[in-house]
């Protein structure tokens, strides 16, 4: 890819990401995200041949652009499972915030749109399967709980970190992300350790 089609590529997933975080949820059209990226609707095509694509290729850029793997990587390289989980609710508990905005409106616009349907579902398995890993690391430890199996294990923890739940403790609520972050780790750890 040519520096010209990267840079192009960048502006429309960076215009993609500011109408979704600033716009109202379902306003953001592929003639909406040209308008913004100041190119025409067959330059976006010609990256994104549709709306799936193109939303599902911002998301992965804004993981790209803070950096996801770098903020994963502790809780990838933990010593035991125990520190897995409590680093993996750390990472992501800490990024949600990050992507909050762009989160709020696939969220809003998943149940009548098959291409944000799509990509919430692309992003909820990359959240799922961050959330096996740590269960996986407990199983092989001998910590995790023998009241789970290693699904639902994964399920329980799936639903702990979900945004949903983060936006109902921190924005509905009024929790701090300080509290947020210990308060998941202890109930995960409640919920699925034994040590």
């Amino acid at each position: 890819m040519s520096s010209e089609q990267s840079d192009t590529r960048s502006k429309i997933l960076q215009s993609a990401s500011d109408l979704l975080e600033n716009g109202t949820p379902g306003d953001v059209r592929m003639s909406d995200v040209a308008k913004a990226a100041g190119i025409s609707r067959q330059a976006l095509y010609l990256h994104f041949p549709n709306r799936a694509d193109l939303l599902i290729a911002t998301v992965r850029y804004l993981d790209q652009l803070n950096n996801v793997d770098k903020g994963l990587a502790p809780s990838r390289a933990a010593g035991s499972g125990i520190e897995r989980l409590e680093l993996y609710i750390a990472a992501w508990g800490n990024y949600v915030p990050k992507i909050y905005g762009n989160a709020r409106a696939l969220m809003a616009m998943k149940d009548t749109d098959d291409a944000v349907a799509a990509t919430w579902e692309d992003r909820q398995q990359a959240i799922r399967h961050g959330c096996e890993a740590a269960i996986k690391a407990l199983k092989k430890d001998g910590t995790l709980s023998p009241d789970h199996t290693v699904k639902q294990a994964t399920d329980i923890l799936w639903m702990l970190v979900s945004i949903q739940n983060w936006e109902h403790l921190t924005k509905t609520c009024g929790w701090s992300q300080k509290r947020y972050v210990e308060t998941t780790t202890r109930m995960a750890k409640t919920l699925l350790v034994v040590e």
